[in-house]
């Protein structure tokens, strides 16, 4: 059985794992969450998707805004809902996950989402470092080489690996000021562009059809999707009683003032410039179209933003790593996904032909793994809602047969079974550059709606099939103290309660 620990987490280096947060160290507050999910959307990436909307979608203005404000709503709608489980649990998604798929059969899904995190760390990291290179070009002239390449990319990795490896305090920190600081110069793009662009052109371009709205909301939702199971690693210091709805109100907020406006400016700037959704990276398009003097400042807030980014995907990257069985402490977990991302960065940027077509194929694969975890851990948790012990501490770092959560040989095999087969059913809707699925012609793949097809598979079936019992007479004399001690805790918290989700 894992280890508990019992490291303070009051100190400016986070140094608590996958453990369950005891109820005494849950000071958080629900409005630290708003920061947090603004700084999660800081991307110059929304521009270039939402140029893609205009150039490849064929949206007008009026589109891109439906569409913009459904995706956020629709993925960090699911965010903030999923995130209630963190409070509930006090812990990691991919350690509360082993309460939904079994201590054994947790590993599964687990490595598929690992995977994909790697993926989405390395387009972040690499598009950090093309606006390292963009600010180096126009204030100082240097042009872009593969020496420097290099050299920016380890850089922008190395300081991701430092900021994720000091914790959840110093993230909170530094999510407040990019918050300010970006919120600002964004601000000042707005206007900008407000004064500077040719209104008559924009609004007069032609709408483009519902299934592309439909693919498009798909498209811009994807990045949300992608923070599903990682949304309880930041709710899981909030204390019993925080507001469920609040927490899917602060989310929803938090990435929606970020996301539509940025989202909104990509498809103004294409209108101007539509070669900038085919731009051979994501970044250099902006010294194109905006002066010189406003252009640095946001792009280096840009870069604080997508370093944040990265960060809060690597801290839970390191979650994910220690729930995999990796025997390292969380700061040092967080070096695996480090080293891939740079070895993964530096061939999009030296190798890859294309760097929007291999982002658009990533973005749909991603929301496809994603659902099928998203879909099954859903129906569990809303299992769970009414009863008093929702997660079990003791049980959760149980990797043994006493584990409440070993069901059948460390499985639960109507969630995998839901998982595997939503997961196979979601990918033959798919459609891509690498690859199409058998029923990617029909109307679901047409519109792109394989995640969407895969959430409510998986959560079909994990639903239709009989109510997995967990093994609550496996109790050891270990772990019989805690869970009885967990449990009264709980059940005292879950009455004071005022809104259930």
């Amino acid at each position: 059985m894992d280890n508990l620990s019992t490291a303070d987490t009051d100190g400016a280096i986070e140094t608590r794992g996958i453990e369950p947060v005891p109820d005494h160290e849950r000071h958080g507050r629900v409005r630290e969450l708003f920061p947090t999910w603004v700084a999660a959307n800081i991307s110059v990436l929304l521009l270039t998707m939402g140029a893609a909307l205009v150039v490849f979608n064929q949206l007008n203005f009026w589109q891109v805004l439906i569409v913009a404000a459904c995706a956020a709503v629709a993925s960090f709608g699911m965010v903030g809902l999923l995130s209630v489980s963190g409070k509930w649990g006090g812990a990691p998604g991919a350690t509360l996950s082993r309460a939904t798929f079994g201590v054994r059969g947790n590993l599964f899904p687990g490595a598929i989402l690992w995977v994909a995190r790697f993926g989405w760390e390395t387009i972040n990291a690499v598009t950090g470092a093309y606006a390292v290179l963009t600010v180096l070009d126009l204030v100082f002239g240097v042009k872009s080489n593969t020496a420097l390449i290099v050299i920016t990319l380890f850089l922008f990795v190395a300081c991701t690996f430092l900021v994720s490896g000091l914790g959840r305090k110093a993230l909170n920190v530094c999510n407040t000021w990019s918050t300010y600081l970006f919120g600002v110069f964004s601000v000042l793009v707005l206007g900008y562009l407000i004064v500077h662009m040719h209104w008559s052109e924009v609004f007069s371009k032609p709408a483009g059809t519902t299934a592309m709205m439909i693919a498009g909301i798909g498209t811009i939702a994807a990045g949300g999707i992608s923070w599903v199971p990682t949304g309880p690693d930041f709710a899981r210091y909030l204390p019993h009683a925080a507001s469920g709805r609040k927490i899917v109100g602060v989310t929803v907020s938090g990435a929606g003032l970020v996301m539509v406006p940025m989202v909104l400016m990509g498809a103004v700037m294409a209108v101007a410039s539509p070669g900038l959704a085919q731009a051979a990276d994501p970044v250099s398009f902006l010294g194109d179209l905006l002066p010189t003097w406003l252009v640095v400042p946001y792009l280096l807030t840009a870069i604080v933003g997508m370093l944040l980014i990265n960060s809060l995907s690597m801290y839970s990257a390191g979650f994910t790593a220690q729930t995999m069985g990796v025997k390292l402490p969380r700061a040092m977990a967080v070096s695996i996904n480090a080293v891939i991302s740079l070895v993964g960065g530096l061939l999009l940027m030296l190798v890859a032909k294309s760097f929007l077509g291999s982002f658009i194929t990533f973005l749909i694969l991603l929301a496809v793994s994603f659902s099928a975890w998203i879909g099954v851990y859903a129906v569990d948790m809303f299992r769970r809602r009414s009863r008093a012990v929702r997660y079990d501490a003791a049980a959760l770092m149980d990797t043994g047969r006493s584990s409440r959560y070993w069901y059948v040989g460390g499985f639960c095999w109507q969630a995998m079974v839901s998982w595997v087969l939503a997961l196979l059913i979601g990918l033959a809707f798919t459609k891509c550059d690498w690859f199409a699925g058998p029923f990617s012609s029909t109307p679901i793949g047409k519109y792109g709606l394989a995640w969407a097809a895969t959430i409510v598979i998986s959560g079909a079936i994990m639903a239709l099939l009989p109510t997995p019992r967990e093994n609550t007479s496996a109790t050891t004399e270990e772990t019989a103290g805690p869970r009885a001690e967990h449990a009264e805790r709980a059940e005292k918290a879950e009455q004071a309660e005022q809104v259930t989700v």
